[in-house]
């Protein structure tokens, strides 16, 4: 998981605890791409908003690596061209932060599946 803001880990950790191994937390682009490497994780959970690299860049540089981790992205952006950028970065799913607790198992599920998931948002 990766999220520059430390209460939106602990509460996506929470909700993926449930049905998830979660192996790891980072607060940063560059780490998240050191963290994905050495932990060969299933998923990645990611925001976009971040400072100095965002999600989106996060997303590509994982993809110019060749990583096999599926990315679902965790966000406040509810913006359709967001969601377009998100595809386009290689992100299978995409949950808006207020979704949390209802969509991010299920878009993880579907992202381990290989199947695309966007939450609802009106």
């Amino acid at each position: 998981m990766v999220d520059d803001n430390e209460a939106m880990l602990a509460r996506a950790a929470a909700v993926l605890k449930r049905g998830c191994l979660v192996v790891g937390a980072v607060k940063d682009g560059p780490t998240a791409l050191e963290a994905a490497q050495s932990l060969q994780p299933d998923v990645i959970v990611l925001d976009i908003s971040m400072p100095g690299m965002s999600g989106l860049d996060v997303a590509l540089s994982l993809r110019k690596a060749a990583s096999t981790a599926a990315v679902v992205f965790l966000t406040v952006h509810d913006e359709e061209e967001f969601v377009e950028a998100a595809r386009a970065a290689g992100g299978l799913g995409y949950v808006v932060k207020p979704r949390i607790a209802a969509d991010l198992m299920v878009a993880v599920r579907e992202a381990v599946a290989g199947r695309p998931f966007v939450s609802p948002t009106r």
